[in-house]
């Protein structure tokens, strides 16, 4: 268990009915836009991330719609959310790249899920450095990917 897992495990000790704006408070003032844009989690564990984003005016664009940024903003928090609970503290993820194509208008909220898979967790732990893609999903109210995202995300050895 690293420093985010054991952060987020600590929330378990509070009643379920604040735990969820503590781990968006927590989340939120560690990453400074992620507070901003009010994102908001709802899956935290190592193997998955579900966030949701509602279409609120400081995220829309002209269209009324989550503007393109935010969906980008919300695949990658997901991805890289769902990388560093299994990421062990010696080493450091990094996003080396990523690519989103828009392929429908969105409609209301959106939702992003991103998942690993025992093979990427096992390489996290033990291999040095290395990379690999995250699958992330974005969906909008109507239940449809409004985005293909690809987020690449690396990691390496903290320097002592």
């Amino acid at each position: 268990m690293n420093k985010l897992s054991r952060q987020i495990h600590k929330l378990n000790a509070f009643p379920a009915f604040i735990r969820p704006w503590f781990t968006n408070f927590i989340i939120g003032r560690a990453v400074k836009l992620i507070g901003t844009c009010g994102i908001k989690f709802e899956t935290l564990n190592p193997y998955e991330v579900a966030i949701f984003l509602e279409n609120k005016i400081k995220v829309r664009n002209h269209i009324g719609q989550i503007h393109a940024v935010a969906s980008s903003l919300l695949a990658e928090t997901a991805t890289g959310i769902v990388v560093g609970m299994s990421i062990p503290d010696d080493k450091i993820p990094l996003i080396k790249d990523m690519s989103v194509k828009f392929i429908k208008r969105s409609e209301g909220w959106q939702r992003a899920v991103a998942k690993l898979d025992d093979i990427q967790i096992d390489k996290l732990k033990n291999e040095p450095k290395g990379e690999f893609i995250v699958p992330v999903k974005v969906i909008d109210q109507t239940g449809e990917e409004v985005i293909l995202a690809e987020m690449n995300w690396a990691w390496i050895t903290k320097k002592k």
